[in-house]
């Protein structure tokens, strides 16, 4: 059903299709691949650079060419700590819109140390699962590893605590995705159960919001827009998967090939 939001989605992936934006990613060892590429799927241009000797000049590149920044802790050791750390600096000296995912946030210390230090340098959005949110604000979510033992819905109050402290866009998903800044709150559906049986697809999705936020004026809708996008994409390419593996690969080809017609008919986002 078209509604303002499914348009605002649609004009959102033409802008990143038109602009090809830079998105600089420290991400981990398991989604370095399936995030390089859903980037390149969508239109957006993937810079996989970790080293600490680059942070100062890849940032001068994102602020000249407005690009992004996202960080993932998924497979941090102590030097990727530090490089992430440096790059968060001068992503937030430069006023470059940067992402962090919190992989794990709350499976052990090291991990929420990371979180700790890096939330300091104000992330444009914070983006996990139910758990890993919850883990952020503090409260005790179950989370075992990556995986999420606490649903989104319960994990809302938390989000919305952790945006308004923060003064950050917080963004927790699952079945039903919901993206806040602590007063206004975005409701997102769609995808399918699937797309957990194949590893790092939220990874991806971390990339793709950093993209949607190099190219969007409205930080909160473009996440809201970005997820409404990558949710029908996936379940779209569900319906002709067999299974994981070709689910993966329909996905990056969905990415690619999804029209704004199929955005503006079928992208599901709301207010709550």
């Amino acid at each position: 059903m078209s509604n303002e939001f499914s348009k605002n989605a649609s004009e959102l992936l033409t802008n990143i299709r038109d602009k090809g934006p830079l998105v600089w990613n420290f991400s981990n060892f398991v989604s370095m691949d399936i995030a390089a590429n859903a980037l390149l799927s969508i239109g957006a241009s993937p810079a996989m650079a970790h080293a600490k000797e680059e942070a100062k000049d890849f940032s001068q590149i994102c602020k000249t060419i407005n690009g992004a920044l996202t960080i993932n802790i998924g497979t941090f050791d102590p030097y990727w700590q530090e490089c992430a750390l440096e790059a968060a600096k001068h992503a937030n000296e430069n006023n470059i819109p940067w992402v962090l995912d919190p992989v794990g946030a709350g499976a052990s210390g090291f991990r929420n140390k990371n979180v700790e230090q890096l939330i300091k340098f104000k992330p444009t959005i914070l983006r996990g699962n139910g758990s890993e949110i919850m883990a952020v604000a503090g409260l005790s979510g179950g989370g075992k590893g990556v995986d999420s033992t606490s649903t989104s819905n319960d994990a809302v109050d938390s989000a919305i605590s952790i945006a308004k402290k923060n003064k950050i866009i917080v963004a927790v998903t699952g079945a039903i995705d919901y993206v806040t800044d602590g007063h206004v709150t975005y409701a997102v559906e769609g995808g399918n159960e699937m797309m957990t049986k194949v590893t790092a697809t939220g990874c991806a999705l971390t990339c793709l919001i950093g993209a949607a936020i190099a190219v969007g004026n409205n930080k909160l809708l473009s996440t809201a827009s970005i997820i409404g996008i990558y949710d029908l994409a996936g379940e779209m390419a569900s319906k002709v998967s067999r299974g994981p593996g070709s689910l993966r690969m329909n996905l990056l080809d969905k990415l690619y090939n999804i029209s704004s017609d199929e955005i503006i008919s079928n992208v599901k986002i709301k207010n709550v």
